[in-house]
C-alpha cells in the first residue's frame, strides 16, 4: 500500500504541481500541502478512485526538539553483567554542557592513561549519539550539545564495544536528565496581506497563536503583516485567514529558527507522547 500510495501521490503532484509532496523521515510521516483543506480533500479523493487507496489525513507531527540549559560536569556510569561466560564491562565519566542554538554536536576524547582504551572511544560516542537521536525527554532528537568523555575503566576480558556504547549511552541519558532539559519548538516566519479593514482581526488572531508581530507595511489598499509564529500554531491557517477576511487574504510562511517551548505547552506535548506511546504497547 506504501508504494502504491507514493506512485498515486507522484503522479497526482505531475498532474497538479500546486499540490506538494514531502517524506519526513525524522517522524515517519509523508506531509501533503495544497491550496487548502478542500483541496487537499479532492487530492485523497482521486488517490482513492485512481490508485485504489484509502488514506487517512491527520495532523502534521511538530519536529520539536531537546536540548539542555545546564552543564553537568561529573557523569559516572558502570556497565557491569556477569554470566555464566565472558562478562561485560563499561566504565565511563562523562561532562555534557549546552551549545548555543544551531551549534550541533561535539563528542570530546579527554581520556589520558589509557584508563579507557581508545578503541573504545567510537563506542561510546556511538552511544550517545543513538539516544540522542531518540531523545529523553519526549522522543525528540537531542541538538546543541557537547559531551566529553574524561575517565572510566575497563576490564582485561570483559570490555568490549558494546559494553562501552551501553554505559556512554546510559551516562549520557543520565547526565541529560540533570542539565535542565527542555523542549525547542519550530517557529515559523509568516507573511500575510490583507485588506486594511481586516488588519487589526489578523493581527490580534497572529498574537493570540503566540505570533511576535516583526513588521507591517502599506501596499495600496493592503497592509502587509510580517510575523514569527510557532509552526504548531498555523495548521489549517488558510482556512482562518480566509474566514477572517472573506476570502481576500493570503499569506506565505517558511520555517526560521528553533526556540524552547513553554513550560506549559511542553508538558502538554510530553503527555500527548507519552499517552500515544502506552497506546502503541
Amino acid at each position: 500500500d506504501e508504494d502504491k500510495i507514493g506512485t498515486g501521490l507522484h503522479y497526482l503532484h505531475e498532474e497538479d504541481p500546486t499540490f506538494l509532496v514531502h517524506v519526513d523521515g525524522e517522524l515517519s510521516q509523508t506531509i501533503i500541502a495544497g491550496q487548502g483543506e478542500l483541496h487537499l480533500l479532492i487530492v485523497t479523493k482521486r488517490l482513492k478512485e485512481k490508485y485504489g487507496v484509502d488514506v487517512d489525513l491527520t495532523e502534521p507531527r511538530i519536529p520539536y526538539k531537546e536540548a539542555i540549559k545546564a552543564r553537568v560536569n561529573e557523569i559516572e556510569y558502570k556497565h557491569k553483567k556477569q554470566t555464566g561466560g565472558r562478562g561485560q564491562f563499561g566504565h565511563v565519566y562523562l561532562k555534557i554542557e549546552p551549545l548555543q542554538r544551531g551549534g550541533g554536536f561535539e563528542f570530546v576524547d579527554e581520556v589520558v592513561g589509557g584508563v579507557v582504551p581508545g578503541r573504545f572511544i567510537p563506542a561510546v560516542e556511538k552511544g550517545v549519539i543513538e539516544t540522542m537521536q531518540r531523545g529523553v525527554l519526549a522522543g525528540y532528537q537531542i541538538v546543541d550539545v557537547r559531551v566529553t568523555i574524561f575517565d572510566g575503566s575497563y576490564h582485561s576480558v570483559d570490555s568490549d564495544e558494546h559494553s562501552f556504547k551501553i554505559a556512554g549511552a546510559m551516562a549520557f541519558k543520565k547526565g541529560i536528565l540533570e542539565a535542565k532539559p527542555v523542549l525547542l519548538e519550530p517557529i515559523n516566519e509568516i507573511e500575510v496581506i490583507v485588506p486594511d479593514e481586516y488588519m487589526g482581526d489578523v493581527m490580534g488572531d497572529l498574537s493570540g497563536r503566540r505570533g511576535k508581530i516583526s513588521g507591517m507595511e502599506s501596499e495600496g489598499s493592503f497592509q502587509k503583516i510580517k510575523a514569527l509564529v510557532p509552526m504548531s500554531e498555523i495548521h489549517k491557517y488558510s482556512t482562518i485567514l480566509r474566514s477572517m477576511t472573506q476570502g481576500r487574504g493570503v499569506y506565505h510562511t517558511k520555517f526560521n529558527h528553533y526556540e524552547e517551548l513553554p513550560r506549559e505547552q511542553a508538558e502538554k506535548v510530553i503527555a500527548a507522547k507519552e499517552k500515544a506511546k502506552e497506546e502503541e504497547e
